[in-house]
């Protein structure tokens, strides 16, 4: 073989090496991501002594292999239990992720953020060793919240640029411009919500986002503030579930299977509004 063979060769398995690292897991279908879990077997272990924050609990893939890192922060007056299923539900899909409690139940947004971050940052180190030793790609992080969680996951994209994905989550923030924010976003919304109004919050927040950075909103129709939490109704956690894994699989492992989930405009019975720009 002459020497643009094996330089051919060579490339044509670096490029499919490239493609099996992004694409982890079976291929998705609309069955496979509305279910109560995906195909990855997952365990779960508590964070001994939080770093900057107030509580973690991590879930991950028993199977071997690197996967992207997720914290999730919870609202205004909330504890971990109400966004703790988020953290099989998306392990399950091939991502380790980090259910937290803040400091106090009335940390504000900015601190929410900042408390997000302080998590990534010890839930990489403590990979190095113990339960989930090894399993963390730490060049692929991201970020949710609810409610003053989710004002904590814009502030945290804006603070954080190398961060690949945030959600927030029927999101609350006293701020309205985000012309910072450079991290692929996608909101979920519910659409009666009073307590973090979408015109004033999450539809306020989506337009504040620059065109350039990749964005969605999500509604859920008829729903209340807590249409994306762990007491929410099993048709909400179905596409909440979907989609939100959709999402972090385009711009975190950048696996293209997963692309036509969130490109698709046409709504469910349960989507009141998609909106989206970039994709």
């Amino acid at each position: 073989m002459n020497t643009f063979g094996k330089f051919a060769l060579a490339f044509s398995a670096m490029t499919l090496a490239v493609a099996a690292h992004a694409q982890i897991g079976p291929n998705p279908t609309e069955a496979s991501l509305e279910a109560t879990a995906g195909p990855f077997a997952t365990a779960n272990t508590k964070v001994a002594t939080p770093s900057g924050y107030g509580s973690g609990t991590v879930y991950y893939p028993t199977t071997a292999g690197q996967y992207g890192l997720v914290v999730v922060a919870p609202g205004f007056t909330e504890t971990q239990s109400a966004i703790s299923w988020w953290g099989p539900r998306l392990a399950s899909h091939g991502f380790v992720v980090v259910t937290m409690g803040t400091k106090t139940t009335l940390d504000q947004p900015e601190s929410r953020g900042k408390q997000l971050a302080a998590a990534l940052k010890q839930v990489v180190s403590l990979g190095a060793s113990g339960p989930f030793a090894g399993k963390i790609d730490s060049s692929k992080q991201a970020v949710m919240g609810h409610s003053m969680g989710g004002g904590g996951t814009l502030a945290a994209a804006r603070d954080n640029p190398t961060l690949k994905a945030a959600i927030p989550l029927a999101p609350w923030h006293t701020i309205k411009t985000w012309s910072g924010v450079k991290v692929p976003t996608m909101i979920i919304a519910c659409e009666n919500d009073f307590i973090a109004p979408v015109d004033t919050h999450a539809e306020t927040f989506y337009n504040a986002i620059p065109a350039t950075t990749p964005k969605a909103m999500l509604e859920l129709a008829g729903e209340d503030h807590f249409c994306v939490n762990s007491n929410t109704e099993a048709i909400n956690k179905a596409v909440d579930g979907k989609m939100a894994t959709a999402w972090l699989k385009v711009f975190m492992d950048n696996d293209a299977r997963y692309k036509p989930f969130i490109q698709d405009s046409t709504p469910a019975t349960n989507i009141s509004r998609y909106l989206t720009t970039g994709l």
